[in-house]
């Protein structure tokens, strides 16, 4: 009970910590700020040309603002919500031997793997948050531009305004769950450097690469393994009744990807002098 009490304090000053951070309280804004300025782009086009094909997007979200919350995480998980993911995680084991912290953290073998684990959860918890926050601005700001009611699914029937939003909620916990597996990634680079800003650049060039690779139709073979492949899934969610072949896909991906990644991480950190 005790060393349980121990971990959940070590996780909670995990999390002030990353939360209380100034930049990373900028990075949510920037995020917020990126759907306002989304949303008021759509309400403009969609003024100017109330008629025009311009395209699904912008005929859906004009018709109800909700579908601005699955046009956000569409936008953002690309680049804008795996960026502000490596950033957490470069700085994960990085940022602590950068300022000389690690050592003092480590002060027993079994601190390590606590530690591995305290900081996944963190950036787990930071995923989830990113996803969230996205998804929420896109919500608030397409009630205001846009208003809310009933949406209509992709094949064709009505839903429930609960409904739309549940839907919602339960994709930004989808793709909560890639940018974890991401994080793992980056996690495990962060520790093999003592640069976190190092460590932030490979993390985000590592999921670039994903999706270049993921756009070469030669390499269609190799799609199904890597970890973006089916991140955009999601919108299956808005069929009636939802697709979810390829989100259970996906989330597995996303574990096999996590597994390995902190398994890395845990054997990288247990053997990492930490005390020059």
């Amino acid at each position: 009970m005790s060393a349980a009490r121990g971990w959940l304090r070590l996780l909670g000053s995990e999390l002030r910590l990353i939360i209380g951070r100034r930049r990373n309280q900028v990075g949510l804004g920037v995020l917020f700020g990126l759907v306002v300025m989304v949303g008021i782009v759509l309400k403009v086009s969609a003024m100017r040309h109330p008629r025009s094909p311009s395209g699904d997007l912008i005929a859906a979200v004009a018709g109800n603002g909700i579908f601005l919350g699955f046009a956000a995480l569409s936008i953002e998980i690309a680049l804008f919500l795996p960026l502000a993911i490596s950033v957490l995680a470069g700085d994960a084991i990085a940022g602590e031997a950068n300022q000389g912290t690690l050592r003092y953290l480590l002060v027993a073998p079994v601190g390590r793997a606590r530690l591995v684990l305290v900081k996944a959860t963190s950036l787990a918890i930071g995923a989830l948050i990113g996803a969230v926050v996205v998804a929420t601005a896109g919500v608030l700001t397409g009630a205001v531009l846009f208003g809310i009611g009933p949406p209509t699914s992709l094949s064709g029937s009505q839903l429930g305004v609960a409904d739309g939003l549940w839907r919602l909620l339960l994709a930004a916990l989808y793709l909560a769950a890639g940018l974890a597996a991401l994080a793992m990634i980056g996690l495990f680079i962060s520790t093999l450097t003592e640069q976190p800003i190092a460590a932030t650049v490979a993390t985000a060039m590592v999921g670039t690469l994903f999706w270049i690779l993921d756009s070469v139709p030669q390499l269609d073979w190799l799609h199904p393994w890597l970890l973006v492949d089916r991140w955009l899934a999601f919108v299956d969610l808005l069929r009636d009744p939802p697709f979810t072949d390829r989100i259970v896909a996906g989330l597995w991906v996303d574990l096999a990807y996590a597994a390995v990644f902190l398994t890395l991480a845990w054997l990288r950190l247990r053997t990492k002098d930490v005390t020059s």
